[in-house]
């Protein structure tokens, strides 16, 4: 499939996400899953956040695309080009994560802006997006994600801590969630959910015997490089491959030193910090 359209496009400026059926063909898609599945790096690399609600969403963190097959789906010229549309211009990659929401167990995501994060690593503006492509089925059952439509026409909302997730102010979501149009994103492998970093959205937990599992690429412009160092990358080129690569590359996963990761110390600590500028902010 190529990159996304003008109509595309501006259905994304207009409602914060689109979603692109069959962005990756069925190979890549069964290629994909293969890997993840396969991969125990994912698998040992991974951790868990408590949702408050008694649910633990597991995921892998990493901050550079690499070789991987993973890499490609990240730097193939279709995402890139449709970044770069939705950005308006050069873009680079801000990190990737696999989530692995499990069967029955699989926790819920609370109601955040994904600037309501960046937004602390030093990036000014909201010239970010990601693309979460489906590994798995993604159906109300198991916990699709949910976005209140438009909703990034507000601007970045406050975040606070619930369980060990950040999550954004309750009373906001509410009253955004009474005007706003709820969108349930069910999709299927290979379907490609872009969404706007200031758009709120949430998933809950997975009651059902069926896993959920997406690879989520994120994107920051170039000239939006964060003014100061974090637990993310600022500024790196990204080398563009062609949409072949992918099939290509095969199953190939991560290889030593590969991938920077994110582990679980890193990612609690700043959220620590994060919270505790809001809160330095608030006084």
């Amino acid at each position: 499939m190529p990159a996304l359209d003008q109509t595309q496009v501006a259905a994304y400026h207009q409602d914060g996400y689109i979603i692109a059926r069959q962005f990756f063909d069925a190979e890549e898609t069964s290629l994909l899953r293969r890997a993840a599945l396969e991969d125990n790096e994912i698998d040992q690399r991974s951790f868990g956040r408590d949702d408050g609600e008694g649910g633990t969403v597991r995921l892998a963190v990493w901050n550079h695309p690499g070789d991987s097959l993973y890499g490609m789906f990240a730097r193939s010229a279709r995402t890139i080009d449709s970044m770069e549309a939705l950005l308006g211009g050069e873009v680079y990659h801000y990190h990737s994560k696999m989530i692995l929401k499990e069967p029955k167990v699989g926790g819920a995501w609370a109601w955040h802006q994904d600037y309501g994060y960046w937004y602390h690593n030093g990036c000014l503006y909201p010239q970010m997006a990601s693309v979460s492509i489906a590994v798995d089925p993604a159906t109300r059952a198991n916990g699709c994600m949910q976005i209140l439509k438009g909703s990034h026409h507000m601007g970045r909302v406050e975040h606070m801590l619930k369980g060990e997730q950040t999550g954004a102010d309750l009373e906001v979501v509410e009253a955004a969630a009474a005007r706003l149009e709820l969108v349930h994103c069910e999709m299927e492998p290979g379907d490609a959910l872009f969404f706007h970093c200031n758009a709120l959205h949430c998933s809950e937990q997975n009651r059902s015997e069926n896993p959920r599992w997406s690879l989520i690429c994120c994107y920051n412009a170039a000239t939006n490089d964060p003014f100061k160092a974090s637990h993310h990358p600022n500024y790196t080129p990204l080398a563009k491959v062609a949409d072949s690569a992918i099939a290509e590359t095969g199953v190939r996963r991560f290889a030593a030193n590969d991938e920077a990761w994110l582990d679980a110390g890193q990612a609690m600590d700043a959220r620590r910090q994060q919270l505790a500028e809001q809160q330095q902010q608030q006084q």
